[in-house]
């Protein structure tokens, strides 16, 4: 059995045309079923009753784009059907659903100014007609008041279906906000494994090709460091590929559970870049309180890059590295004793390093904390950094 809420369903569904069509064929048959009785002694359905009613019926066919003018063409009939001394409890369903239609699709203000006008009308209609022996009309003051029902009606539907649209654009921008984050999560993510696997690269695969050139020079005469030198590139490929594995298992559906980079596993790192060539010598200072593993992690890319630089760029000998920590900060330096060289801008710095300096910036601002980089007035380079140890949360750099 069809309800009235699929009925009005199927309804909205058909076309603008087609459903006021609809509409207009349900008033007509209730509207012509009142217009043709008669009282005795009376002859109500004439020419002029049925024109009224034909007026009203073609002036709802144009009500969702002229509500006003229509609301006017069918109120000025059903008072013509009063003056005339015709009045029926069905022959207002015209004005009704035009008063309607009026406040479903306009707005309060327009609505308020159609009450009082209609409501004036019919008390004055009401007022002239009087009170007939045979179709006796309400009092003028019951008479504005029905005017106002069906303005009333439309007007909760027409600020309900605002509150549903309204509920709807806010679901959408929610969601395309959450697609926005999530979006952005993932670009930051792409960029922290981008981050991880050129440091992880570029340091292992420059220590393991100085390592290998050792290898070679020293393979006749000093078999014992050409194998040394082996030794030590298969113990670098082997740290890469676990490195590797661990930050490449994010991207897998299980999240990685491999430890992040830590300052202890810097004896490691400098015994890496000695055994290809260049001497490293390592000072740490520390603050006696524990650093987040957020700022370990990234001291220990810092000095990663940083000597991997040195292998691949610098053609120095030997390596100053500190880590001093204070109460609020970790200041990390590193100056090699490379040859001298004409101080190149920030920008022709980033592209002799590739993306190394890049990402360690990257990783510095990331903390809140500062970046400085450059040739040393006597020969050398010199890389700078302070990370901020309070307030600082643990995480992935």
């Amino acid at each position: 059995m069809m309800t009235f809420a699929r009925l009005a369903a199927r309804v909205r569904a058909l076309p603008p045309l087609a459903a006021d069509l609809a509409v207009v064929a349900v008033v007509g048959l209730f509207t012509a079923s009142d217009v043709a009785v008669n009282d005795p002694g009376y002859r109500q359905d004439d020419a002029l009753t049925w024109a009224l009613l034909a007026v009203s019926l073609v002036a709802l066919v144009f009500r969702r784009r002229r509500p006003v003018p229509v609301a006017c063409v069918t109120g000025a009939a059903c008072a013509g059907w009063a003056l005339h001394g015709h009045i029926g409890e069905l022959l207002n369903l015209p004005v009704i659903v035009a008063l309607y239609t009026v406040a479903v699709l306009g707005d309060r203000r327009r609505t308020l100014w159609t009450g009082l006008v209609a409501a004036t009308a019919s008390g004055v209609v009401a007022l002239i007609v009087g009170r007939d022996v045979v179709n006796p009309q309400g009092l003028p003051v019951l008479e504005m008041v029905w005017p106002l029902v069906p303005l009333l009606l439309g007007e909760v539907v027409r600020t309900r279906r605002e509150l549903l649209a309204e509920y709807a654009a806010r679901a959408e921008r929610a969601e395309e906000e959450r697609e926005r984050e999530a979006a952005l999560r993932v670009r930051r993510e792409r960029v922290r494994v981008a981050r991880e696997i050129h440091d992880i690269l570029a340091h292992t695969v420059s220590a393991m090709t100085v390592q290998a050139g050792v290898a070679l020079d020293a393979l006749d005469t000093a078999p014992e460091v050409s194998r040394r030198a082996m030794t030590q590139v298969r113990a670098s490929g082997k740290e890469a590929v676990r490195e590797l594995r661990a930050t490449l298992s994010v991207l897998r559906e299980t999240e990685s559970t491999a430890p992040a980079p830590r300052l202890d596993q810097l004896a490691e790192l400098v015994e890496g870049v000695e055994a290809g060539g260049v001497r490293v010598v390592l000072r740490r200072t520390p603050s006696g309180a524990a650093y987040p593993a957020v700022v370990e992690a990234t001291a220990y890319r810092i000095v990663q890059e940083a000597l991997t630089n040195v292998v691949k760029h610098s053609g120095a000998g030997r390596v100053a590295a500190s880590l001093t920590g204070t109460d609020t900060a970790l200041h990390i330096e590193i100056v090699d004793d490379g040859p001298l060289c004409s101080e190149p801008s920030t920008a022709d710095a980033d592209a002799a390093a590739g993306f190394g300096l890049i990402g360690m910036r990257e990783r510095v601002l990331a903390l809140g904390g500062t970046l400085a980089y450059g040739p040393v007035p006597g020969g050398g380079f010199r890389v700078h950094a302070v990370l901020p140890t309070e307030g600082t949360t643990g995480g992935t750099p």
